[in-house]
């Protein structure tokens, strides 16, 4: 065993107490009580130093001690949390040790008939600043002599409990020790002494079996000095607990011989008249004041001694190492604390001077927490705020331990093994119900303000990875959860529209993000997905992941980013779609930029394009494009954009076939993007695009409040009513708060158009759909007027081939047969371009239903055609269609 693991414990155990409070514990509680008292709190640091062993043995304890291991045990919430508290209570403790060694200093000053002032409070006041400005200063100026004297002072503290010890069965050795209450051990006074005497203090609060403990407990504190240290141990999985359990142990003897011989030797109440010792009525206290006896006087263990000098040599030593220790500790938690940025506002106090990284304004700021309880001057009244405050870290110290057990992670592995969960979870139950039971409205408070500081915390979600067992739970919670979920069918009420976006790098494409974003946010799966047409390495696949994901969480969205590569685009948007998600947890929706290029990029990109809306329908997943004007297209501007690519591109040049692929590379996607998704790729941009404030505003527009309007929704088809439910979503979110649904469907009886309205009508309502108005189209198959069929053609003319050039030119093209094949349908595409001019042209969006590309009927550049012709010159357009699943319900 390292005995200086033992040695620190026991001068921080032994304080105090010991000296001043114990006789009056036994005056109180009576031998019985008083015994239970000290089991009691020896119990709650017995359990605590199991646990604090099992921790502090899984890892070293770095600078913090306490704040350190419940921070890294269960996360920056909790830590955070204890870490101010904990700070708080060694700066208490310092002041509590202050006055006490206060105390005995009057005691010792009022033998010789001095004082200062009153020769009570306002002298210990006086005596008290003094010491901690001197005790602070040599914390200052350096405790390297603290080490050093460490056994000179045990020395010191165990020659006095000796003194004691001896002086109790030597028993008085004059009259005067007599009428003071010290009669010798004695059977009778043993008895007398055995049940309980709660009286009301001086300032008049009614004594019981809980204030004293809450006066007493700060005896069993100081546990935690080996643990502090465990960096500069040769072995501290050995020498902690040993020294630790060692040190418990010896002071809970200590205490009990205490309590038995004070009990056994000294009565309750004593005139100190030595006259009234020959009749033995120094007892008597009915007419007047005692100030002698276990009840009254506090210097019962000097009382008894041999040698009385050596009792104040002992309590001088204890109070003045206790009060040096925590104002060392305190400044050294908060500096931990502060480094570590969980709060806002306290990195001032973390800065560190010297070799030592000494915190000379945490000392500073401990110096006047301390006096200003100092100042209390009444070592009753602030015991019980020390006992509040360590019994909470203890608990939580306990909970810690349980936790990180329960977690059963593969990172929990201390080499203390003799702890037990369900010991340490009741140990926290313990200090909790013992808080609650000295004062609830304290304890109260504790926990309240315990949960402020966590809340804070996780609200401002401070850059920390510690590996705590609550990220633990969050994964086996998330396991558990998918697992669970996987066995139980899908219901249509339950359905929600999981989303997989097909937008490169989130940054690139913000509109697209936050579009989606809207719909999934705080209820449903969003993955931003980034498609490349070749093969990427580890390394870089996990730096885009790491930057995705911060540029995520920076602005926050809730979202998980996948990359993945391919032979071309279209097979990594394929595999994208059918290994995104786990479980249940899987994309039900892809949404994709509208190809605004078209009719001018390459035949091979353009096929990609095609190809993955037909993998997406193929997969049974729902498909959505969407089209802003301007697009969507951002890369330019981000800043960090440019390393990217130049890393990106570096990784394919160094390749084996690195020529070939760098130019199939370059040919696939514009040189300044870095994202070879399927967002709007419009025409070669400028190196550099002017972020003015009018392109962000556009950049951003789907991340701020939308103008007053409406959502209007053209539900062609019967899709499953996804069409009708996104758009229905949209409005519940703040940002589209302002805008209404105008619904707009083909009238299948252009006869009765108001009996058609009235069942859409009926329909909606049993929906539960809020809409403004529903708009009856009747006259969709009226022929397009002959200048919008001008301007389609316009649009196609470039790839209208003969049947003899088909297949001549190697690009994608559109047919004579096609051309009269679908002609229908392209006449119904161009009248419902002339209908949305006519009813949609001012909306604030347009939803309409997304026509299927229906495989070896449609080719791409006609079915492109199509979309351009509805959404051209248009209000923000999304195109949607659902997988021919209900998604909506009027059931119950």
């Amino acid at each position: 065993m390292d005995q200086s693991v033992f040695i620190r414990c026991l001068l921080n155990i032994w304080g105090v107490i010991l000296f001043l409070r114990l006789s009056w514990v036994t005056g109180q509680c009576g031998i019985i009580q008083a015994i239970l008292v000290a089991t009691c709190g020896n119990l709650v640091t017995f359990i605590t130093a199991l646990s604090m062993s099992a921790i502090s043995t899984n890892g070293v304890i770095k600078g913090g001690g306490t704040y350190y291991m419940i921070s890294r045990s269960l996360g920056p919430e909790f830590g955070g949390a204890i870490g101010l508290v904990f700070s708080l209570a060694n700066a208490v403790n310092a002041a509590m040790h202050t006055v006490g060694f206060c105390e005995s200093m009057n005691d010792l000053l009022a033998t010789q008939g001095v004082k200062i002032v009153d020769g009570s409070v306002n002298d210990i006041r006086i005596i008290g600043t003094i010491t901690l400005i001197a005790c602070t200063a040599i914390c200052i100026i350096g405790m390297a002599w603290e080490n050093r004297a460490q056994l000179i002072l045990l020395v010191v503290l165990v020659v006095a409990i000796l003194d004691f010890v001896v002086g109790a069965f030597v028993g008085p050795m004059s009259d005067e020790e007599i009428a003071r209450g010290f009669v010798g051990l004695n059977g009778t006074v043993f008895m007398d002494n055995l049940y309980a005497d709660y009286r009301k203090d001086d300032i008049g609060v009614q004594q019981s079996f809980f204030v004293v403990f809450s006066v007493f407990f700060p005896a069993c504190t100081g546990i935690m000095a080996g643990a502090n240290i465990s960096g500069d141990l040769k072995d501290p999985s050995s020498a902690i607990p040993k020294g630790t359990l060692l040190a418990i142990a010896v002071s809970y003897s200590s205490y009990l011989v205490f309590i038995l011989l004070s009990g056994a030797g000294v009565v309750r109440d004593a005139t100190g008249d030595v006259s009234q010792v020959a009749n033995w009525t120094f007892t008597n206290c009915t007419d007047i004041e005692c100030e002698f006896g276990l009840q009254n006087n506090n210097q019962v263990m000097e009382l008894m001694s041999i040698f009385g000098p050596l009792i104040y040599a002992g309590c001088f030593a204890a109070t003045l190492s206790s009060a040096l220790a925590s104002l060392v500790s305190a400044p050294r938690i908060f500096q931990a604390l502060c480094k570590d940025k969980l709060y806002p506002g306290i990195a001032f106090f973390g800065k560190g001077y010297g070799s030592g990284d000494q915190p000379y304004r945490g000392y500073a700021l401990t110096f006047l927490i301390s006096l200003v309880f100092l100042l209390i001057g009444r070592l009753d009244s602030i015991a019980p705020i020390i006992t509040n405050f360590f019994l909470a870290s203890y608990a939580l110290i306990n909970l810690s331990t349980f936790h990180a057990s329960l977690q059963k992670g593969p990172g929990w592995r201390p080499t203390f093994t003799y702890y037990n969960k369900w010991l340490s979870l009741t140990g926290a139950l313990l200090c909790t119900a013992i808080m609650f039971l000295i004062q609830w409205w304290t304890a109260l408070l504790t926990f309240i303000i315990i949960l402020l500081l966590y809340v804070v915390v996780q609200y401002r979600k401070p850059d920390v990875n510690w590996g705590s067992s609550t990220q633990a739970q969050t994964y086996k919670l998330a396991l558990s959860s998918v697992t669970s979920l996987s066995h139980i069918e899908e219901h249509v009420k339950t359905y929600r529209p999981q989303i997989l976006v097909l937008c490169g790098m989130p940054s690139s494409r913000p509109p697209l993000l936050h579009f989606a974003n809207s719909i999934t946010k705080k209820m449903s799966l969003l993955i931003a997905g980034q498609c490349f047409p070749v093969q990427q390495s580890y390394r870089v696949k996990q730096q885009l992941v790491h930057e995705a994901t911060m540029w995520l969480d920076n602005n926050k969205i809730k979202a998980f980013y996948a990359v993945a590569d391919g032979p071309s685009m279209d097979m990594a948007a394929r595999s994208l779609m059918t290994n995104s998600g786990i479980g249940k947890l899987h994309p039900n929706t892809v949404i994709m930029g509208f190809k605004a290029d078209w009719s001018t990029c390459s035949s091979g990109d353009l096929d990609a394009y095609f190809k993955t809306i037909h993998y997406a329908f193929d997969l049974h997943l729902a498909v959505g494009i969407l089209r802003v004007e301007g697009g969507m297209d951002y890369s330019s501007i981000v800043d960090s954009l440019p390393a990217k690519v130049k890393h990106i591109k570096s990784e394919i040049s160094t390749s084996p076939d690195g020529p070939q692929r760098y130019q199939d590379y370059s040919n696939e996607v514009s040189l300044e993007d870095e994202n070879p998704g399927f967002g709007n790729q419009s025409q070669k941009r400028e190196e550099n695009k002017d972020a003015t404030p009018k392109t962000i505003d556009a950049m951003l527009r789907f991340n701020a409040k939308q103008p007053k309007g409406t959502i209007d929704v053209w539900w062609l088809f019967d899709d499953g009513g996804l069409t009708l439910l996104l758009p229905y979503i949209l409005t519940t979110r703040a940002h589209w708060s302002e805008c209404s649904l105008r619904i707009f469907c083909l009238a299948n009886n252009k006869d009765d158009l108001a009996s058609e309205q009235l069942r859409m009508t009926e329909l909606l309502c049993k929906f539960r759909i809020d809409f403004s108005d529903v708009i009856m189209i009747p006259d969709i198959q009226k022929k397009p007027k002959e200048e919008s069929q001008d301007e389609f053609n316009n649009l196609i003319n470039k790839f209208k081939v003969n049947e003899e050039q088909e297949g001549a030119t190697g690009h994608e093209c559109i047919t004579e047969a096609e051309m009269i094949a679908l002609r229908e349908k392209t006449n119904r595409h161009i009248r419902l371009r002339e209908l949305l001019l006519q009813h949609s042209r001012k909306a604030t969006m347009v939803v309409m239903t997304l026509p299927i590309p229906v495989v070896g009927t449609v080719s791409a550049p006609l079915y492109m055609a199509w979309l351009e012709t509805l959404t051209k010159d248009m209000p923000p357009f999304f195109l949607i269609r659902g997988n021919q699943t209900s998604v909506i319900t009027f059931y119950s």
